[in-house]
């Protein structure tokens, strides 16, 4: 389920669609819910479930948690995709993690400033939301996107695997290649896309930023 809105401005996104917070289809949770529950024999057969994604699902942390406390009562695994751009940590915002099985965390750069070069904010509130997870044992999968002269310098994906080595919470680490598939969203909403010019990552790119992660936590995919 793919929620309106979101603060970020990753200059990679293919779903810019998303940003504007007045988008989007009203729906209530219970809609959502009697609609996702005709699903629900896929969901058991491929073991799967319910992921809020977005834009940035946790701009609503109400409705994310009224439709994942409906899923975990009919038994149906949840799970949170988020960019970590949670500028509190309040009552709705733990009442979501009570509920939810598993968090896919995007840390789009350990760098600050490339970081706003990137995406347009600071990553002191998802770094601080990463830490609060693994304080709590928060089941992650950590998302990190490979894209050339941004995020793929040795140095950037060290840091990286230094902030999140003393983590236990983090079960895997997915490398996400950069892809231009979004590009043509940008287009039609009359914009110029940000990265022309730039290519997805090789393959020895792929593989190195693997094997440096690697030395600090032994489940990494792409």
């Amino acid at each position: 389920v793919f929620l309106q809105g979101c603060f970020m401005r990753c200059k990679y996104c293919h779903n810019r669609d998303t940003w504007d917070t007045e988008a989007g289809k009203l729906t209530t949770s219970d809609e959502i819910v009697t609609e996702l529950l005709q699903y629900r024999n896929y969901m058991e057969a491929s073991g799967g479930g319910v992921t809020l994604s977005g834009g940035e699902a946790m701009l609503q942390p109400e409705f994310i948690s009224d439709v994942f406390t409906q899923c975990k009562k009919e038994g149906i695994h949840t799970c949170l995709d988020t960019n970590g751009f949670v500028r509190k940590i309040d009552d709705s915002v733990k009442k979501v993690l009570n509920v939810t099985d598993l968090v896919l965390l995007d840390i789009k750069q350990m760098d600050n400033e490339k970081h706003i070069d990137l995406t347009h904010v600071s990553n002191k509130y998802t770094l601080y939301f990463a830490k609060y997870l693994a304080k709590h044992n928060q089941p992650v999968y950590l998302r990190y996107v490979v894209l050339p002269t941004y995020t793929d310098a040795d140095a950037d994906v060290h840091a990286l695997g230094k902030f999140i080595e003393p983590m236990k919470n983090i079960e895997k680490i997915e490398l996400l290649p950069y892809h231009e598939l979004g590009k043509h969203k940008w287009t039609a909403m009359g914009e110029i896309y940000p990265l022309d010019g730039i290519h997805p990552p090789t393959h020895e790119s792929m593989e190195n930023v693997k094997n440096i992660l690697l030395q600090y936590n032994p489940n990494v995919i792409y």
